[in-house]
This record gives structure tokens, sequence and C-alpha cells, in this order.
């Protein structure tokens, strides 16, 4: 039970620690196994430190298990617009044809890809029709680097978010309102590449800290969860909210989708500014990828 006081500790602190504590902390909830498995032993052996000890981590683990966030956004006035808003890691391409079926089928306004590859951006272009998105960033890598943003909307540059693989931006006119889009995708947090993960996701904090004030929509595979601090500190900073964590999805996993394992968790996320309220939120299975995608509906306001 120490290793999950441990992580229950960095999780206290607000900070993801060093390896293998970020990898722990995206399976927090887990930690009330452990806990409630040595509750048990230690009542049969009558050990009362032990129980105490049990208690504080399966109460620490249920308090910091709750969802993030408000449980609503700060939208008011007039809606101008209702759109819906898909994303989607599509493994090195090789869910492209599932991801253009649920395009197809869901008609989402506003599409974000990650791990794009070039064989991906190709059938994008030649099998999603311009006339239903004519409007598209697309960053043509091979493997995990491409990413692509499809909009009904019109669609002007913005600054990128540096990162090893690509992380687009636009600013969309919607109704007459400008809204900022981000494709957020940084490193995973492998043992190793800890640093890399810490440093993408911090740059993912200083744009929506920066584009705080407007009409933001950030959306991706995260790479990381609720549970750790830099990613509470992308929500903090831009004033953000999880829009899965509004429609009271916040422990439905995202991650793996692919292998039968208990172990999963959300990393893929739609973030939303206060000029929106969010309607629903849909994990979609799509075959060919570890991901499941993510389907909201939001409506924008006049606020």
């Amino acid at each position: 039970m120490s290793g999950a006081t441990l992580v229950l500790g960095f999780r206290a602190a607000d900070t993801d620690g060093p390896t293998p504590v970020p990898q722990a902390l995206a399976f927090l909830p887990w930690l009330l196994v452990p806990g409630g498995a040595a509750l048990t032993l230690a009542w049969l052996a009558r050990w009362r430190t032990g129980m105490v000890w049990a208690v504080v981590v399966l109460a620490a683990t249920a308090w910091y298990a709750r969802p993030y966030g408000d449980a609503t956004t700060g939208a008011r006035g007039p809606v101008l617009a209702e759109l819906s808003v898909l994303t989607s890691n599509v493994e090195f391409g090789d869910a492209t044809d599932a991801l253009i079926g649920a395009v197809a089928r869901e008609r989402p306004d506003v599409v974000f890809v990650q791990e794009c590859d070039l064989l991906c951006a190709d059938a994008l272009a030649e099998r999603v029709p311009a006339a239903d998105y004519p409007y598209r960033e697309v960053v043509r890598l091979d493997g995990s680097l491409g990413s692509a943003l499809l909009s009904r909307f019109p669609l002007r540059p913005a600054p990128a978010v540096e990162g090893v693989m690509a992380m687009p931006g636009s600013v969309a006119a919607v109704a007459g309102k400008e809204v900022r889009l981000q494709l957020a995708h940084p490193l995973p947090p492998v043992p190793g590449r800890v640093g890399g993960w810490r440093t993408e996701l911090g740059r993912i904090e200083d744009f929506a800290a920066g584009a705080k004030g407007g009409a933001v929509l950030l959306a991706g595979d995260f790479n990381a969860s609720q549970d750790h601090a830099a990613f509470r500190a992308v929500l903090d900073a831009g004033a953000l909210h999880d829009s899965a964590r509004i429609a009271g999805r916040s422990r439905t996993h995202s991650w793996p989708a692919d292998r039968r394992t208990p172990l999963r968790t959300q990393i893929d996320h739609v973030l939303v500014s206060d000029d929106f309220s969010v309607r629903s939120a849909r994990f979609l299975d799509l075959g060919g990828t570890d991901h499941r995608a993510l389907l909201v509906s939001l409506a924008l306001h006049d606020g």
C-alpha cells in the first residue's frame, strides 16, 4: 500500500512526479483496489494502524476521483449557433476508414484528427467531400506526426503549438463570432520521455492562458487525464471546461480501446471556453485504433 500512498501524495501536492507516478496517476481510481485489500488484511490481522492507513488511502482516492472542475460552463446570452465537434486519434492512420464512416454518419461541424499519416491525409482529401468540409488545415507528415482539422466554417490561419507531433490551429468564423480552434497532441508520458510530455503540455497551457477571454475549442489526444496536474493546469490557465465532465462522462474511458483490460482512462478531450454550453458527449468505438473518438454537441452563445 506504500505505492498507493506515494501516488496519492503526489496528487495531493498537485504535481505529477517522476516515473512511474505519471503513469500510475492515469489510473488513479484503481487505487481503491489495493486500499480495499489492505483494509481487509489489516482487519483480519487486527492491525489498527494498518486499518487507519487503509481507510485514509480509500478516502483520499475517493476524494480525488471526483470530477474535476465546474459542473457547468459560464455560458450566457442567446444561442448564436449549435455545432458538434469530433476528435479522433486514428493511430498511425489505421482507423482512417472508420473515421471517414463516422464523419459521414455523425456529420460533425468540426473534426480534429491526430496521427493522420500521409495515406490518411490523402484519404480525407479524396473521400470526405469538399462540399461538406470546404475548410481544412492539414499537416502532411507520416506516422503519428500528421494532424488535420476539417471544418464547415470558414477558417483562417493561426499559430500552431510547437510539438514533436503536429498541433495545428485555426480561427473559425461561426455565426459572425471568431472561435479559436487548437488541436492538442503532446508526447505520451512513457518512461524516458516524461520531460517532453511536461514541456509540450506546458506549451498547451501557455496557449490556453494566451487565448483566455476569447471563444476557444481545444481538442485532441492530450495523453493526460484529469488526474494529471499538467492537464488540470491547462484547464485552469484558460478557464476552460472539459466537455465530457460537463456531460457527466468524466470517468468514461477513451484509451486503451483495442484490448481487454480493466486499466483504462480518459485522455481524449474537447475543452471549451465559457462561450459554449455542452449539450452532450459520446465516445465512439472506431476499428483500427486504440483510442475511442469523442463527439460533443455544443451551443455557442453571444455572451
